[in-house]
């Protein structure tokens, strides 16, 4: 059997406090995660914070429907705590939502501690510490192989802010070239891409009907093989 295809936009978030005070975000707004396979659908409401509200900061409730729109499940919790689910009481559910049964509730996430002196490393978390961590026989265009952000990590501002330049620069001038050769083609009348992502394609996406860039393969091949001469020098 395909596996089910689930889509979903995030909500709005919104930086306060950009100019003057302390910095905070806030996330508001719904989403709906659909499982095209199955036609279910969950719905998320994210309840934008209010100074005057006596509701939980960073609340987010949620319901869990069948393809008919019968609630089976009922979401609650913050966005950056915990999430717990409830299976909706019986003959409750209407097209207007649906009443929880308490005795049934389950956890379904909750935020891990964050690691020891999390304050002198901007309160990342676990996961978030090693997303920039050195790995390894990694393709070359790998992000983690910025020379700018290796340079930051390393406490070395001066020399990363200039390299932070280079790089700007030379983007800047790819992205000319690349403009001029699609011009180019184009007068020319042959109307060929002049240039092609190495490891996605764009395509119409079946579901979404929205473009999108679908993993055309090559890269588990080549990194097996250390084979990256296919790589352009993008640092």
């Amino acid at each position: 059997d395909a596996l089910p295809i689930y889509t979903w936009k995030k909500v709005t978030t919104t930086v306060h406090n950009i100019i003057v005070g302390k910095l905070w975000i806030d996330q508001s707004g719904e989403i709906d995660i659909v499982n095209h396979k199955t036609g279910e659908k969950c719905n998320l409401k994210f309840a934008p914070y209010s100074y005057f509200s006596r509701d939980v900061p960073r609340k987010v409730t949620g319901e869990v429907m069948d393809p008919t729109g019968k609630v089976h499940f009922i979401l609650s919790g913050t966005w950056d705590e915990k999430m717990d689910g409830f299976r909706a009481a019986a003959g409750s559910s209407t097209e207007h939502g649906a009443e929880r049964a308490e005795e049934s509730r389950f956890m379904l996430w909750k935020r891990n501690p964050l690691p020891k002196n999390a304050e002198n490393m901007y309160y990342f978390s676990e996961l978030a510490l090693t997303l920039n961590a050195y790995e390894e026989n990694t393709a070359p265009t790998d992000s983690r192989l910025r020379p700018d952000q290796r340079l930051m990590e390393n406490g070395r501002w001066d020399e990363a802010n200039a390299e932070k330049q280079r790089l700007e620069e030379k983007q800047r001038m790819t992205r000319k070239k690349r403009e001029a050769e699609a011009l180019k083609s184009t007068e020319d009348g042959n109307g060929t891409e002049s240039y092609k992502a190495l490891w996605f394609e764009r395509k119409l996406d079946p579901v979404t009907k929205e473009v999108t860039h679908v993993y055309r393969g090559g890269y588990w091949e080549s990194k097996e093989k250390q084979d990256w001469a296919a790589c352009p020098n993008i640092f």
